[in-house]
């Protein structure tokens, strides 16, 4: 309901013969105050408005911290599957006489020293001069590269972070005396 006030008022007239007085009375209504004003109103969709955004802000890099975190797993697993863990590659010679002799066993080469067992035969000698070649090179000696010797036809298997160190290795093994041809099977990744 809305509030009711009442004014009260004298009123004097003067006119040149007489001076009258007489009071007026006003009832005057003004609105209740209830209900929300203008200025809460407006603070209250500000504050809306910015909670709302921050809601979207925080769910936003929500998505992108797991995509990182997702990218940043991958790699990861390919650290992890080094060629040091692979198996022992066992390669048999071919007879060249009616004896056989035992299968070479070539495993990664180790950093420092460690070759192959010279067996007196020329794939022998040449595995001796490959494994001495790699781990004297400080570049080459750390990358885990895998070199078997069959009738002078040398297999390079490993991998590599980049052509160029393929490419490297395959010149220092081509070098050696005795290699005939190379079946470059090193991987880069």
């Amino acid at each position: 309901m809305a509030e009711r006030e009442v004014e009260h008022r004298r009123v004097v007239v003067e006119t040149p013969t007489a001076r009258r007085e007489y009071e007026q009375a006003e009832t005057v209504r003004s609105p209740e105050r209830s209900g929300v004003s203008g200025g809460v109103l407006a603070a209250v969709v500000v504050g809306i408005i910015a909670l709302a955004a921050i809601v979207i802000l925080f769910v936003m890099n929500r998505q992108q911290t797991d995509e990182a975190l997702a990218n940043q797993q991958q790699p990861a697993t390919t650290i992890v599957q080094q060629p040091a863990q692979q198996p022992p590659v066992i390669v048999q010679q071919p007879a060249t006489t009616t004896t056989q002799p035992a299968p070479i066993i070539v495993n990664n080469p180790p950093a420092s020293g460690g070759s192959a067992p010279a067996t007196g035969n020329g794939d022998s000698a040449i595995q001796t001069a490959i494994d001495k070649k790699l781990n004297d090179d400080p570049t080459l000696s750390t990358l885990g590269i895998t070199a078997t010797v069959i009738n002078g036809k040398v297999t390079l298997m490993g991998v590599v972070k980049s052509e160029a160190l393929k490419a490297q290795v395959e010149r220092a093994v081509r070098n050696i005396k005795g290699v005939t041809s190379i079946d470059n099977q090193i991987s880069v990744g």
